[in-house]
């Protein structure tokens, strides 16, 4: 099955270039940084304000609610945009190597991880903005999302367990980084493989997919791990 999968690959390279870089140019679209301009009207850069992370949170805490709920909507619908342009682009014009309904379906599935994780990459190191973007955990969750909504929601409820004890966004951010990939896993192996048709590469494809996007956003928090670690990292609190 792999050789089959990677002489599929090689086949619609150009599909994969096409998503790949259309979704790290939407990726690269920081919503942050140009909210927070236009807030200010011009005179700051959320890149200089706060921790200095372009991003959802810091938004919050240095511009307001209101820019930072603008900046959260916009991380989620450039990703969700990319992940379906992408699906779009392999069901118009992919040449797959069987005819198999279900086959198909996680393919694409592949298809769309790959286009979120360029997605990811943009935003974090956007070409518009000098490559310094945000950490890609809203992005993350839009990906998931679109890919998987089982294993989103699985996420979802540890993101917020973790975040109503300790209100501590990057904490419960992390926590929900850490149990992507196993989430991942659990779900696609037991409710796909298992219950529905065996497709174990598959499961292997996209728990590696969520494993590589929990570790990249474990590292770019590796700051606040630092503050976690001393006591140092404070709860959110809004700008007015």
């Amino acid at each position: 099955m792999l050789a089959v999968l990677w002489n599929s690959f090689l086949t619609n390279w150009y599909l994969f270039a096409i998503a790949a870089l259309i979704a790290y140019l939407l990726g690269s679209i920081n919503p942050a940084v140009i909210v927070t301009k236009v807030v200010t009207k011009g005179k700051q850069d959320i890149r200089s304000m706060g921790s200095g992370n372009a991003g959802f949170t810091n938004v919050l805490r240095s511009v307001g609610k209101v820019p930072a709920i603008i900046t959260i909507v916009c991380d989620a619908l450039k990703c969700i945009a990319a992940v379906f342009i992408a699906y779009f682009l392999f069901v118009q014009f992919a040449v797959l190597p069987c005819r198999d309904a279900w086959f198909a379906q996680c393919y694409f599935t592949c298809v769309k991880f790959f286009a979120g994780v360029f997605c990811i990459l943009g935003h974090s190191f956007p070409v518009y903005f000098r490559f310094k973007g945000g950490k890609g955990i809203v992005t993350a969750a839009a990906l998931m999302l679109a890919s998987d909504w089982r294993a989103f929601l699985l996420i979802l409820a540890t993101f917020l367990l973790v975040f109503i004890i300790k209100r501590i966004i990057s904490l419960a951010s992390i926590c929900g980084a850490v149990m992507y990939a196993p989430a991942t896993f659990a779900v696609t192996f037991v409710f796909d493989h298992l219950l529905r048709q065996p497709c174990l590469w598959y499961v292997l494809i996209t728990t590696f997919c969520a494993l590589l996007i929990g570790i990249f956003a474990i590292a770019r928090h590796h700051e606040n791990i630092k503050r976690l670690l001393n006591g140092e990292e404070k709860a959110i609190h809004a700008a007015k």
